[in-house]
C-alpha cells in the first residue's frame, strides 16, 4: 500500500468489503448447495454436521488469533493477500473433492485463510479512520456478512443452477486468486502513534504477543466488560441455528416460505443494522459519558423487549415480524461500535491481534459451544415430552444474548469514571 493510498481510507473501505463478501460468499456455499453436495459426496447428517460447523470452528476460531497477531508484526495487505490466496485455492479444491475427508481437508483450510482477513482489516480500518468516524467505518465493513450469506444463496439459485456445484466453486477459486495477486502488489505503511516520529511500533512474535494482549485485557477492565459482552451478543446467531425449525415445528410456518423470509431479513435488516449502527454509534456517542458503550447498552436496552415479545406472541402478530427484525438488527448494529471502542482501548501494535482474540472466543465459545449446548437441550426437554422445547431454549439464548447490555453498562461506567482511555487522538493525515 503506498502512502497515496493511505489518503484514501474510502477506497480502502471499498476494497475489504468486497473481499469480505467474498469471504462469506465462500463460506457459505456449503450451506447454499447442501442438497446437491450431500446427495453426491453421499455425505451423512452427521458428516454435514462436522463440515458446516467443527471443521470451520477449529480452523476459523483457533488461528485468527495467530494471524492478527502476524497481522501486528508483518504487512496486513499481504497478510489479507495469504489468505485470499489459501482460501480461493481451497474452495477451488472444495470444487474438485470427490470425499468426505478430501471435502473436510479442502474446507479446513477455506477457514484458516479466511481468519486473515477481519484481523488485519479491522486494525487497518481504525488507522485509517479518525475515532469519530471509525465505527461507521467498521460497521460498513462488517455488511460484507449479511451480503455474503445472501449472495451465496442467490448465486447457488441462479449461477449455480447452471453450472453446478463444483464448477460454482471453481469460479470463485479463480476470482479469489486474481484478488490475492493484485493485494500482494501493495505495501503496508504503517502510521505511527500521533505525535511521535519514525516508523510505527510492530508487535512481538505470537506467544509474547498473545501473552502481551492477554496483559492489557487483564489491566483494562472496560476492554473485558465489552468484549465478553461482545460475545455473549453472538449467542443470538447460536439460536438463529434453530430459527427455521422453530418456526415450522412450533410456529406452523411452511418451511420453505419462512425460508425466504427468514433470508430476506437477515439481508436486509442485517446490513441496516450494520450501517445505522455504526453510524449511529459514532454520533450518538459524542453526547453519552460512557461514549460508544452507553450506545451499545441503550441499543440492547431498545432491541430487547422486541425480542422476548417474538418468542410469545402468536405468528400472526405484526410483533412477531418486528421480533425477528430486532433479533436480525441487534448483532450487526452492534459490530461497529464494539469494534471500535475494542480498538480504541487496545494499543496500535496489539490491535489485530486482539480482533484476532475476539473472534476466536466469538467463535469457539457463543458459536461452536453456544450451538451444540442449545441443540443438547432441546433434545432433552423435547424427550421429556415439552412442546415447546425449542421456543424455551431460544429464548433462553435471547435472554443471555441480552445480558450483553448489562455488559456495556460496566464498561460504560468504567469509562466515566476515567478507569480507561479511549484513543481519541487524530492524525492530521488521516482525518477523513
Amino acid at each position: 500500500m503506498t502512502s497515496a493510498w493511505n489518503k484514501r481510507p474510502l477506497a480502502v473501505l471499498v476494497v475489504l468489503i468486497a473481499i469480505h463478501v467474498l469471504a462469506h460468499i465462500d463460506r457459505n456455499m456449503l450451506l447454499a448447495f447442501s442438497p446437491a453436495i450431500t446427495k453426491d459426496l453421499a455425505l451423512s447428517n452427521a458428516q454435514y454436521g462436522f463440515l458446516v460447523g467443527a471443521v470451520w470452528v477449529l480452523s476459523f476460531g483457533f488461528m485468527a488469533l495467530f494471524m492478527g497477531s502476524l497481522a501486528d508484526r508483518f504487512s496486513r495487505t499481504r497478510i489479507i493477500a495469504a489468505g485470499v490466496l489459501i482460501w480461493s485455492v481451497c474452495t477451488w479444491a472444495s470444487g474438485h473433492a470427490q470425499s468426505f475427508g478430501q471435502l473436510a481437508v479442502a474446507r479446513f483450510f477455506v477457514a484458516s485463510g479466511e481468519a486473515a482477513l477481519v484481523p488485519s482489516a479491522v486494525a487497518l480500518l481504525a488507522e485509517l479512520f479518525t475515532p469519530q468516524r471509525r465505527g461507521t467505518a467498521l460497521g460498513i465493513f462488517f455488511v460484507g456478512i449479511p451480503l455474503g450469506i445472501g449472495l451465496s444463496f442467490v448465486l447457488a439459485g441462479s449461477l449455480g443452477a447452471g453450472l453446478g456445484w463444483r464448477s460454482t466453486f471453481t469460479v470463485l477459486g479463480v476470482a479469489g486468486v486474481l484478488i490475492a495477486l493484485g493485494l500482494a502488489c501493495l505495501r503496508d505503511d504503517r502510521a505511527p502513534a500521533p505525535g511521535t516520529v519514525g516508523t510505527a511500533r510492530r508487535g512481538e512474535p505470537f506467544v509474547a504477543q498473545s501473552r502481551a494482549v492477554l496483559g492489557v485485557m487483564g489491566r483494562n477492565r472496560a476492554l473485558q466488560f465489552t468484549v465478553i459482552g461482545f460475545v455473549l451478543v453472538h449467542l443470538i446467531f447460536a439460536g438463529f441455528s434453530f430459527a427455521q425449525l422453530w418456526m415450522v415445528r412450533e410456529r406452523g410456518f411452511d418451511a420453505a416460505t419462512i425460508a425466504r423470509t427468514i433470508g430476506g431479513v437477515q439481508i436486509v435488516f442485517g446490513v441496516l443494522g450494520a450501517v445505522v449502527g455504526g453510524m449511529l454509534g459514532d454520533r450518538l456517542s459524542r453526547r453519552f459519558a460512557g461514549g460508544q458503550a452507553s450506545f451499545m447498552a441503550l441499543l440492547v436496552a431498545v432491541c430487547g423487549p422486541f425480542m422476548v415479545a417474538y418468542r410469545f406472541v402468536p405468528a400472526d402478530s405484526p410483533f412477531f415480524y418486528v421480533g425477528m427484525c430486532a433479533a436480525s438488527f441487534l448483532p450487526l448494529a452492534l459490530y461497529g461500535p464494539a469494534n471500535s471502542l475494542i480498538q480504541g482501548l487496545t494499543p496500535a501494535h496489539m490491535r489485530s491481534t486482539m480482533a484476532g482474540l475476539t473472534m476466536t472466543v466469538i467463535n469457539v465459545f457463543a458459536l461452536a459451544l453456544g450451538t451444540v449446548v442449545a441443540g443438547a437441550v432441546v433434545d432433552r426437554l423435547g424427550a421429556g415430552g415439552d412442546p415447546q422445547a425449542l421456543t424455551l431454549v431460544l429464548l433462553a439464548t435471547d435472554v443471555l444474548a441480552l445480558c450483553s447490555g448489562l455488559l456495556f453498562w460496566l464498561a460504560a461506567r468504567q469509562l466515566r469514571l476515567g478507569k480507561a482511555r479511549v484513543d481519541l487522538n487524530v492524525s492530521p493525515t488521516l482525518a477523513h
